[in-house]
């Protein structure tokens, strides 16, 4: 490639509607090192997808979510200037996209599931790849299964580094020379070729993989919101953007809950060193915020973020004074079901740690299978409807008076497990659900008003 590259990903609210992928294809050709675009399903229609593939459903229920769908798609389709070049394209994905849903087997094979909700960013970059070509340019809509290798765990997979690096320097790089390709975030395939996904936040991370794939500078994260906030804007107006962070900050900042970026899509920008972009594609010259190796100011505090739906576990033995190698059971049990521990406090005959644990999910099909042989070996506790509030920032287990600030504003709150991090960026507590909202308005009420 001449001169720097950069990928643009745009997220569901982006790519909702005609005029909203305007703004996007605005975006891409104001910036000539744009050559490679990714971009998820419009704004709902995954939500479609997964209820079609987790759901048993009537087949007139199935008709009106296939409805659902189609109705998003063709207000796009019927505002372009030249339909015709796409639209048998659309009807062929939407016959597919039928033929899945109606699998008889939909809801019991995580293949058939991949294959469907993939659909929507198939749809979706042929719809885009239109909108880019009528501000004239020359555009591939370019299937990203091609160069996403992964492994076979369906809905979760695993990508392959070294082959999506290879794959992408054959197939993608010279595409990339002589036109702007626009492809898919969220899908990859296995070595046999079936469709998988990457798991939820998979299209930031997509765009993340292919840019470090392609030796890329930048990778810019186009959403509905200016940048990363001191917290969710939609918990306190008194939230602001950060017109910059470090990569720890992020990584921290995602893997406790703030939606912006899912914390995957750090690992490839901080191996390569790539700088990220989060902004609005409805308000692109607000600005927004630069997540980088370095930063020229790294403050006691940074952010707040609240992460929902923990379980909160505690497996206690009477004998763990003498059980030595107890601990290591129990994580060896969480190792093997792949589960992700945050938080983490030990006493002399109990340990408790909290597992996320949205409804209907992954995780929360296999806490339950993890909780069952957890109790084979101890007594288990567990304690729903938590809420994780972490507060973010650097070196704050070295700054005097950073944790008496934290605690002494939220001293009327009943805090179920307090965790300084084992790095030098997080101090997060567990709290009651219903008190979550409260702690984070009076601890960025204390920290940045």
């Amino acid at each position: 490639m001449h001169g720097a590259l950069n990928v643009a990903k745009f997220g569901g609210t982006s790519v909702a509607n005609y005029a909203a992928i305007n703004n996007c294809a605005n975006i891409v050709i104001n910036n000539p090192n744009t050559r490679l675009v990714v971009v998820s399903a419009a704004a709902g229609v995954t939500n479609h997808l997964v209820l079609l593939a987790n759901t048993a459903l009537t087949s007139q229920q199935i008709a009106e979510l296939i409805e659902n769908i189609r109705k998003i798609q063709f207000a796009i389709l019927n505002e372009l200037k030249n339909p015709s070049e796409v639209e048998d394209k659309l009807f062929s994905l939407l016959d597919e996209l039928e033929s899945y849903a109606r699998h008889e087997e939909i809801n019991f094979r995580d293949d058939l599931k991949d294959a469907l909700v993939s659909m929507g960013e198939r749809m979706s970059s042929l719809l885009v790849s239109a909108i880019v070509r009528e501000h004239g340019a020359k555009v591939i809509n370019f299937d990203v299964r091609k160069v996403l290798r992964t492994d076979d765990r369906y809905t979760e997979a695993t990508p392959n580094l070294e082959m999506i690096a290879q794959l992408s320097q054959q197939l993608l790089l010279p595409e990339l020379e002589h036109a702007i390709v626009v492809t898919q975030g969220f899908v990859g395939a296995d070595d046999s070729g079936r469709t998988t996904t990457l798991g939820r936040g998979g299209s930031d991370f997509t765009a993340a993989l292919l840019a470090e794939a392609l030796g890329a500078q930048t990778c810019e994260i186009w959403t509905d919101v200016i940048g990363v906030y001191t917290t969710d804007p939609r918990i306190t107006d008194r939230a602001r953007p950060l017109p910059e962070l470090s990569f720890e900050e992020a990584a921290e900042m995602a893997t406790f809950g703030a939606k912006v970026l899912h914390p995957a899509t750090m690992e490839p920008a901080l191996r390569q060193n790539i700088k990220v972009f989060v902004g609005s594609s409805k308000e692109p010259s607000k600005g927004g915020t630069w997540i980088v190796r370095d930063c020229e100011h790294e403050p006691a505090f940074r952010a707040i973020t609240r992460r929902k739906d923990q379980v909160l576990v505690t497996v206690k033995t009477p004998k763990m004074m003498y059980a030595q190698g107890f601990v290591a059971q129990v994580f060896e049990i969480i190792a093997k079901h792949k589960l992700s521990v945050d938080l983490i406090t030990t006493s002399e005959i109990a340990v408790s740690f909290t597992l996320d644990n949205p409804p209907n999910s992954m995780s929360e099909k296999m806490n339950k299978e993890t909780l069952l042989e957890l109790s084979s070996i101890c007594d288990v506790k567990v304690e729903r409807d938590f809420d994780a509030v972490t507060v973010v920032g650097n070196n704050m287990h070295s700054v005097a008076g950073v944790s008496s600030q934290i605690f002494a504003a939220i001293a009327d709150f009943n805090l179920r497990m307090i965790c300084f991090g084992a790095n030098v960026h997080n101090l997060s507590f567990v709290v009651d659900k219903n008190d979550s909202e409260n702690v984070v308005k009076v601890l960025h009420a204390a920290l940045f008003e």
